[in-house]
């Protein structure tokens, strides 16, 4: 009959890291298929699973199993054989303890059976044994060899038996080994593509890991470029501030600077003035001499004048008091230069009277 499905439900297949046998390493996708099978010619059990056409579990059950639960809907069990531990992550509790309990039902089956066929071996090694001190050497030799039936039937019934049971044993071994030897070459290519899937893993994990890292770093230098940014744009704004404010106070002390300026040039001339009126009052005797002295000092002030014009009609917001004073200056200067005129008119005709 070959093998048979006793038992299936739907689970996340994982299999332990081979390299650092603590990790999971997911064996599917997505949930498949998990089977136990039967098999009535070999009186063997095992659990298997396939997505797709890839066959990700392929384990023999002995009674030296056993299925450890590690959590709430997740179970494991190691096989010695496939050397490697496989783990079943399932959708509920409940679809774990039906998995849980039909290990330990399957298992013990399998522990029965084994009991069973060390006791048909004992058996069958008792009865060759009494059956080779009873059966002559011709009759054994002719059993064994199954060469004259004839002889076996008329010989010894036991023989006879233990031929045939050898003659199912055989097939039995015979097929095994053959079973033995696919699945040993199944067990070879599935270990070779899960250690191909196993390094496209890590490397895949690595790359990610790695792109991770640096997309962290990028976005941490982004936001610190981001603060800086924000922090030159608040120094360049105070800067612009301050040097609005010192251009401002430029201006100002210009201005001030040249008020300063044209103050003291009121004050120097006036001081010029005041200095000479007294020596014309004082010096009346030597006035002819000085007389050419004051109109040469009459003309470097109409000259300053004239600067002193230039100046007030650059500032405007004093020319009208600049103009007053300098009007007024002008009339007592006419005057003065009339009363010299006149004076030296006087001094004339006193000179040509005498």
């Amino acid at each position: 009959m070959g093998e048979q499905p006793i038992f299936t439900t739907r689970a996340h297949v994982f299999q332990i890291d081979p390299t650092t046998k603590k990790n999971w390493v997911p064996a599917s996708k997505q949930a498949v298929t998990v089977s136990y099978f039967y098999d009535s010619t070999r009186n063997s059990y095992r659990i298997i699973s396939v997505d797709g056409s890839k066959v990700i579990i392929n384990s023999t059950i002995t009674p030296n199993m056993t299925f450890t639960k590690t959590s709430q809907k997740f179970g494991q069990w190691a096989d010695s054989r496939a050397n490697t531990v496989f783990g079943l992550g399932f959708s509920s509790e409940q679809q774990l303890a039906k998995f849980a309990e039909k290990f330990l039902e399957v298992k013990e089956s399998a522990k029965l059976a084994r009991d069973k066929s060390q006791e048909k071996m004992e058996t069958s090694s008792n009865h060759s044994e009494e059956s080779g001190r009873d059966t002559p050497l011709s009759n054994q030799a002719s059993s064994i060899n199954g060469t004259d039936d004839e002889k076996i039937f008329h010989g010894d019934p036991e023989a006879a038996v233990l031929q045939s049971e050898n003659e199912k044993l055989k097939t039995v071994v015979e097929q095994s080994n053959t079973n033995a030897k696919k699945w040993e070459t199944e067990l070879q290519t599935l270990r070779e593509n899960n250690a191909r899937l196993l390094d496209a893993l890590q490397e895949s994990s690595a790359n990610v890991e790695s792109w991770k890292k640096q997309l962290t770093a990028c976005k941490e230098e982004s936001d610190t470029l981001r603060e800086k940014i924000t922090e030159l744009e608040a120094q360049c704004n105070q800067a612009n501030q301050e040097k609005e404010k010192n251009d401002q106070l430029a201006i100002k002390v210009q201005e001030l600077e040249t008020e300063i300026q044209d103050k003291e040039q009121e004050l120097e001339n006036l001081r010029k003035q005041a200095e000479i009126i007294p020596q014309l009052m004082a010096e009346c005797e030597s006035i002819t001499e000085k007389l050419q002295a004051a109109e040469v000092k009459n003309k470097d002030l109409e000259e300053r004048i004239e600067g002193l014009q230039a100046d007030i009609d650059d500032s405007q917001h004093k020319q009208g008091n600049m103009k007053g004073e300098l009007k007024k200056f002008m009339n007592i200067l006419d005057g003065k230069i009339d009363e010299l005129h006149e004076f030296r008119q006087g001094l004339s005709k006193l000179g040509v009277d005498n």
